[in-house]
């Protein structure tokens, strides 16, 4: 590996096969934070992880604020995490989780050729990005179906999905353009995740949303309301005692299901980093029953998108179906908040009824709504060396 590597010089001369007409250049430079807020606000969403303040999240990434300009108009923004490479440290993987938040229909190059140019003249020896782009969605009959099918175990061969052909526009570009697709045929990786379950809340009412799920769904809220189950909004300062109890309660459920946690500080650092942002950007849901906590989740909201970021739940009392109780307050406040969907996040594309993780995905179906197939992460190597011994260094490290 060499520090002195040429660095590519078509990086800002890409070419998107199939790309329409371009319409004018666009630049890209770094802007202040209060300027890519106000963009993200004036969008109808945006994923939380391309909000200013997801930076001072992960701190163990540099994180800066690039936008996208027509002339002197912001028409794009993008919250860069950079990493350095170890013993090189000026040079960074320049990643852009679930973004940038850019005009993904048009003309790809005119967009991701000026990205690519201002990030390797500073120091990146590739891109990583996540297109907001969906490729595929199943509905909530069409899972269950490929599910209860024995000759199918992928959702990918379950039949009738409507396919979005912006997606699959966006997916053949970027192939087309060199970059390289990293989610893997399971769906989880080391990023964030391709397959996706979401309830659409846009025009429905309550009962609406209470008529499309599932029998199990709505008796589990019933009964959770019965037996006395009181879902409170946590106060969540960075030493608040909610907060405490809610960590508490999530190194339970990892020990139980065998996935490591984060710990207490680095939600401390998220509600405190996401609430200066906006105070109505992430809210922590308690459920109580005689007293005992017996589950927790947490909601972010980015304009009309809802994520269910992180749940907890107790081994004890679990009949009187607290979690069912959190998710159906965390789904009323979406929809009161106006929101366009409600994001339960990744599932893994099994409906392979042997298959462990496919009790994930059947319990999400419960709420009705979609399985949803997003582009997926992509790496273009702006330095192929470098890259490429990158890629050798997170494998043997585990990443």
């Amino acid at each position: 590996m060499s520090s002195s590597e040429p660095v590519p010089t078509a990086a800002g001369t890409r070419r998107y096969p199939g790309a329409g007409a371009p319409g004018g250049p666009l630049t890209v430079r770094p802007i202040r934070s209060v300027d890519h807020l106000a963009f993200v606000r004036a969008q109808r969403s945006a994923s939380f992880l391309q909000t200013p303040a997801w930076s001072r999240v992960k701190t163990e990434w540099r994180g800066e604020s690039l936008g996208w300009f027509d002339g002197g108009r912001l028409v794009g923004a993008g919250l860069v995490l950079h990493r350095p490479v170890p013993r090189l440290e000026r040079f960074t993987l320049a990643y852009l989780p679930e973004g940038p938040v850019i005009d993904w229909t048009g003309d790809l190059g005119r967009w991701l050729d000026p990205l690519a140019a201002r990030l390797t003249a500073h120091g990146a020896f590739a891109i990583r990005l996540g297109p907001p782009v969906r490729t595929d969605t199943w509905s909530a009959a069409q899972v269950k179906e490929g599910i209860a099918d024995p000759g199918r175990t992928a959702l990918t061969e379950v039949p009738g999905r409507w396919t979005d052909p912006v997606g699959a526009r966006v997916a053949d570009r970027l192939r087309d353009a060199g970059w390289l697709p990293q989610s893997p045929e399971d769906g989880f990786g080391v990023g964030h995740p391709q397959f996706k379950y979401e309830l659409p809340l846009a025009g429905r009412t309550e009962d609406q949303l209470l008529r499309g799920m599932n029998q199990q769904w709505r008796r589990n809220i019933r009964k959770a309301a019965k037996e006395g189950v009181e879902v409170t909004v946590g106060t969540v300062d960075a030493l608040g005692e909610d907060l405490k109890a809610f960590h508490d309660l999530y190194v339970h459920t990892a020990e139980r299901d065998r996935f490591t946690p984060r710990s207490l500080r680095y939600f401390a650092t998220m509600f405190a980093a996401l609430n200066a942002e906006d105070p109505e950007r992430i809210t922590l849901y308690l459920a109580r029953h005689q007293g005992d906590l017996v589950a927790a989740t947490v909601l972010v909201r980015v304009g009309a998108h809802a994520v269910y970021a992180y749940g907890a739940s107790s081994t004890g009392k679990r009949e009187v179906r607290g979690s069912h109780a959190c998710q159906w307050a965390m789904i009323r406040d979406a929809l009161a908040a106006g929101c366009d969907v409600y994001d339960l996040r990744g599932i893994t594309p099994t409906v392979d009824a042997d298959d462990p993780h496919v009790g994930l995905i059947r319990f999400k179906v419960g709420t009705g709504g979609q399985a949803v197939r997003y582009v997926g992460e992509w790496d273009l190597p702006l330095r192929p060396m470098i890259y490429r011994a990158f890629g050798l260094y997170m494998r043997r490290r585990g990443r």
